[in-house]
């Protein structure tokens, strides 16, 4: 079980790293969209941590 969510977090961050390339090129200020994408960015890293944090609780 643990070792499906070490891949899950990978696919995480390999979605969050795709984001954020894909938004280098369009304006972020326009419809308040940089906003929404920190709130996002946050709220992934929150679920990130908190799924990391409960591994150890997690059958092998």
């Amino acid at each position: 079980m643990s070792h499906q969510l070490d891949i899950r977090l990978g696919d995480v961050d390999k979605a969050m790293k795709t984001l954020r390339n894909a938004i280098t090129g369009i304006p972020v200020r326009r419809a308040k969209f940089k906003a929404l994408h920190d709130d996002f960015a946050r709220a992934v890293a929150t679920l990130t941590v908190s799924t990391s944090y409960a591994r150890s609780q997690l059958p092998k």
